[in-house]
């Protein structure tokens, strides 16, 4: 077991497989792809420092950890996912709407309590390292505790995250409305305590559009206008009864999407859950904007909200990441995300590459959220959140590793068929937050 302390050299050896740009669609052998079989990858502090190959054998000042035989990657990025909803994860029967009256309201009541936000935070933060999730874009709940408590939770373990109490002042239960004045007193408090601090982020967080008022609107966008590198975290077009009722509330918006254009939140640092009944305005408006959208697949399955139109997006030059959105989606586990991704798009009669998919929850994902430099890759100098995973756990996987033809046909199975029971370490900043 390693248990490298803070500050240490790290030396890890595996499989280190990461990208250096993004991959085309359906390319099997992209040059991009960067596969570096048995070889050192050096973690000095929290940084990475450099990486050799594995017969060239780290001096005694580094501490030597022995993953050969596993595959070493960036730890994971989930752009879109809900910290109180572990509660309701898998809750059976209902569409969006319906949904979130049902399970997701009053789960999140429970967290306008500062006891039930540090333990819900703090189990939320660990299930996302147990799954090889090391940053992550969260919304908790309108209570602005629980906002707190996941930034002095993620701030303990050393995460990137960009999170931000939910603005809801319609169309939810009393206990879950604020009102525009202490709303906005509520961001500006949290900005202030932790925006910018170490690895966390503010994002303003507005649940949909339907369930802020105008005014509402009016004040999140002020505030990403005025606070430098605040982010932009909102859903957009996800179920079609949600799209007739943003047209309803909106008369005057052209789109669902234009409501929050109108309102000046879409920006280079907007991230935008599902995005699956957009037309083609919409997508020229998120590209010249620089805006993303944060593909939900198992979620979009689970509540048959419909096929995210990827190629659509691609062909627009619109920016899309992967993300799990518990609780709609039904795992955390990326790797489980990225296989339902493959299934969206086979319905719509694409073949999503593994390429394509693992660059959506790595490098692809922090390039949209201008943190490239950051995570997402093994470059040196980047930040060493990096996770190590087995190729195969059990007779199947072992089997159908042995008989593959070449790395992406490796790497596909390994999508297909791992989870979260083949993460060996997670390493956040050079430090093992999680170990088998």
């Amino acid at each position: 077991m390693d248990t490298s302390p803070e500050g240490a050299r790290v030396a890890l050896r595996g499989d280190l497989l990461d990208f250096t740009a993004m991959p085309a669609w359906g390319e099997l052998e992209p040059a991009c792809v960067r596969h570096r079989p048995d070889h050192w990858l050096l973690i000095e502090g929290s940084r990475i420092v450099g990486v050799q190959p594995g017969a060239q054998v780290p001096d005694a000042s580094w501490r030597q950890v022995d993953h050969r035989g596993r595959l070493l990657l960036p730890g994971f990025i989930d752009t879109h996912v809900h910290s109180p909803q572990l509660d309701v994860i898998a809750s059976h029967g209902t569409e969006l709407l319906d949904w979130l009256d049902t399970y997701t309201f009053p789960a999140e009541m429970r967290f306008a309590d500062a006891a039930e936000a540090q333990a819900g935070s703090e189990r939320f933060l660990d299930a996302l390292l147990a799954h090889g999730t090391t940053s992550a874009a969260v919304y908790p709940t309108v209570h602005k505790v629980s906002a707190d408590r996941l930034f002095a939770c993620a701030d303990a373990r050393g995460m990137r995250l960009i999170t931000g109490k939910v603005l809801m002042d319609r169309h939810a239960p009393a206990a879950l409305r604020d009102d525009v004045a202490q709303a906005e007193r509520d961001c500006i408090d949290l900005i202030e305590r932790w925006h910018g601090k170490r690895r966390l982020s503010y994002a303003v967080t507005v649940r949909f559009a339907p369930s802020s008022t105008p005014q509402q609107l009016e004040m999140a966008g002020r505030l990403c206008a005025t606070v430098p590198g605040v982010y932009l975290q909102t859903h957009v077009a996800e179920n079609r009864d949600e799209v007739r009722m943003a047209h309803r509330l909106f008369p005057q918006a052209r789109s669902y999407l234009d409501v929050y254009a109108r309102a000046g939140l879409v920006n280079s640092r907007s991230i935008f859950a599902h995005g699956i009944w957009l037309d083609d305005e919409d997508r020229a408006l998120l590209r010249d904007t620089g805006a993303q959208i944060a593909h939900s697949p198992s979620s979009n399955l689970f509540l048959g909200s419909g096929l995210f139109d990827w190629r659509a997006a691609l062909d627009a030059d619109v920016a899309v990441s992967i993300a799990s959105d518990v609780g709609g989606g039904t795992s955390l586990s990326m790797i489980r995300t990225m296989a339902d991704a493959y299934r969206v798009q086979a319905m719509a009669g694409q073949r999503l590459t593994a390429w394509k998919a693992l660059h959506a929850v790595t490098l692809g994902s922090a390039a949209a959220l201008g943190l490239q430099a950051e995570i997402g890759s093994l470059e040196t100098g980047t930040t060493a959140d990096v996770c190590a995973w087995d190729w195969a756990a059990g007779p199947v996987a072992e089997r159908r590793m042995q008989v593959a033809r070449n790395l992406h046909e490796r790497v596909f199975a390994w999508m297909m068929l791992a989870d979260e029971r083949n993460l060996a370490a997670a390493y956040v900043a050079g430090v093992p937050r999680f170990v088998r």
